[in-house]
């Protein structure tokens, strides 16, 4: 513990990830639903306006006096400026409606957008990120996000299809994993451009591969974009949903400098991988079973749980995913609070 004035929730979140003490464990939950609630917009609001989206994430960070803040919405910016048909429903994320590759001349013919055109979808998440800095960078870490390739391939052929074209026509699936890495990459430089220190990014379907599939098809792009990223001068965060026990070890050479650790995973065992590989990590409360339908003494004392077994390491309190909307404020104040009577990174 640091004695003296308190860390900014910046300068805490980078003192982590670098392996410097801090005042006390950073708080950085991913909120997108939850943000849109607070401020009073739907969700349809929140990822069609950057300038909501900035609004909604600043709303959160002083109300709850969060240490990060993150410019994410939906999965499907890359595949709206490639052209897709998509659905902007009410209260749900927006969607391609049709896939746009099921062969090779569906590739062929994909444009290659630049994700700073103004009225884009890319270039509208940028403007979130430069609201957000513009408003709180000093005292908060601002994420901007990208999907990783695999994830980005998953959005635009849909999950089973893409999981069919790797084993039916692996050479077409490297080829559209090339194609979507050099969009992906030139994403995130434009958020690092607009001032995001991090770059989160979401790689959730790899979940549901083995890790000989992950080794071929996710990971070698995924540390593309971590080079890329780095060489900007960027710190990135690799976020992947679900239970990724087995693909620990190798999530921890992507390149990413903090991981997102899902509730399925044993933090135990997330802590050891990442720790002994030098990494930092979050995570990993259940967003439905420790913060939905929990009481507030029970979220504090998960939350205090997690701390504890990662104790000694780089770590951020979070949920293992994104928080839910309906979550009460006690519950999410009591959470909020938890780094504050838990002990640090030693």
């Amino acid at each position: 513990m640091l004695a003296g004035t308190p860390m900014t929730g910046k300068e805490r979140c980078l003192a982590v990830i670098h392996g410097l003490p801090v005042d006390r464990v950073p708080l950085f939950p991913l909120l997108m639903f939850f943000a849109a609630d607070r401020l009073g917009i739907s969700f349809r609001q929140y990822a069609g306006s950057g300038s909501a989206m900035a609004e909604a994430q600043v709303n959160v960070f002083h109300r709850y006096r969060l240490d990060a803040i993150t410019a994410c919405s939906d999965a499907f910016r890359v595949s709206a400026d490639l052209g897709g048909e998509m659905a902007f429903p009410e209260s749900h994320p927006p969607h391609l409606l049709r896939p746009l590759v099921t062969c090779a001349a569906d590739l062929d013919r994909l444009p290659r957008p630049d994700p700073t055109e103004t009225g884009s979808r890319m270039a509208d998440r940028t403007l979130a990120v430069h609201e957000m800095v513009q408003a709180v960078g000093n005292e908060c870490l601002v994420l901007g996000w990208v999907d990783m390739p695999f994830a980005e391939a998953c959005s635009v052929c849909g999950v089973q299809p893409f999981l069919m074209l790797m084993l039916e026509e692996p050479v077409l699936a490297h080829r559209l994993l090339q194609f979507l890495t050099d969009i992906v990459k030139g994403f995130g430089l434009a958020q690092l451009a607009a001032g995001a220190p991090m770059i989160g990014a979401g790689d959730a379907a790899a979940s549901l591969i083995s890790p000989e599939c992950y080794r071929e098809f996710a990971l070698p792009y995924e540390q593309q974009v971590c080079r890329a990223l780095h060489d900007a001068g960027g710190l990135v965060k690799l976020h992947v949903c679900g239970n990724t026990s087995a693909l620990l070890p190798d999530m921890a050479r992507c390149g990413a400098d903090l991981f997102n650790v899902d509730h399925p995973v044993d933090l135990a065992r997330a802590v050891e991988i990442f720790g002994g590989a030098g990494k930092c990590l979050k995570g990993n409360l259940d967003p439905v079973a420790d913060l939905l339908f929990s009481t507030p003494d029970r979220c504090r004392r998960k939350a205090l749980a997690c701390m504890a077994t990662a104790r000694g390491h780089g770590y951020m309190l979070s949920a293992g995913c994104e928080v839910p909307a309906g979550v009460s404020d006690e519950v999410f104040e009591a959470f909020c609070h938890a780094p504050h009577g838990g002990s640090g990174n030693e």
